[in-house]
């Protein structure tokens, strides 16, 4: 951390600077612990901040996180664009952008059941304009590269993706605890899912019934 992350940040683009910092180290110790074991303090710590610092730029560590996953959304949807208009199945690249992308599928477990509970009015907002405009974006890319389904259920689609995603990620990359439950216990390792199969399952299934809900 340079000399000048400790002074305090005046001009726009210091401040600018500053928010990035507390962005990627938040993003980092994500990717190195899970994003339920990240504390406030512990971002504030790698950034070399104090947290009454930090918080002068995120107003709770909920919101660090809201951001990190608006960034994914967008990240997640030029991917998919990408692999769509390369001519690829939609099923395929839905399932597997998802899942290389753990970080995203790591806030999508937790931006319900927590991110968005600790969080001011105009952060949930501008999250949920991020999510519902990616979402509409990519049900009408779906549509256009599934013939077989109009932009509502390109839509409904996507959204199922994200849900499913971040349902299963857990139950697919289970703590040590549960592992070694599983090592000892064979009976028991069913509830293990494989990630990418049960995420292209899920979705083809959805994908196929939707026009008959017509």
């Amino acid at each position: 951390m340079s000399q000048s992350m400790f002074m305090r940040a005046r001009r726009p683009e210091q401040k600018e600077q500053r928010r990035a910092a507390i962005l990627a180290a938040a993003r980092e110790l994500a990717l190195r612990s899970g994003v339920r074991n990240v504390s406030l303090g512990s971002v504030a710590t790698a950034v070399g901040l104090a947290k009454s610092n930090v918080t002068r730029y995120f107003g709770t560590r909920e919101e660090i996180y809201l951001e990190l996953a608006a960034a994914c959304w967008r990240d997640w949807a030029d991917e998919v664009a990408r692999r769509l208009t390369a001519g690829n199945d939609v099923v395929d690249v839905l399932a597997e952008t998802l899942a290389e992308r753990t970080l995203f599928c790591d806030l999508l477990g937790h931006t319900a059941t927590s991110l968005e509970h600790n969080v001011s009015v105009e952060a949930a907002r501008d999250f949920k304009r991020v999510v519902l405009g990616t979402i509409a974006e990519l049900g009408a890319a779906v549509a256009q590269a599934h013939p077989d389904l109009t932009e509502r259920e390109g839509f409904e689609l996507v959204a199922a993706a994200s849900g499913l995603a971040g349902m299963l990620y857990p139950a697919a990359n289970p703590p040590p605890t549960l592992r070694e439950v599983y090592a000892q216990n064979p009976d028991l390792a069913a509830a293990c899912v494989p990630l990418v199969p049960t995420l292209k399952r899920a979705l083809a299934a959805l994908a196929a019934g939707l026009p008959s809900l017509r």
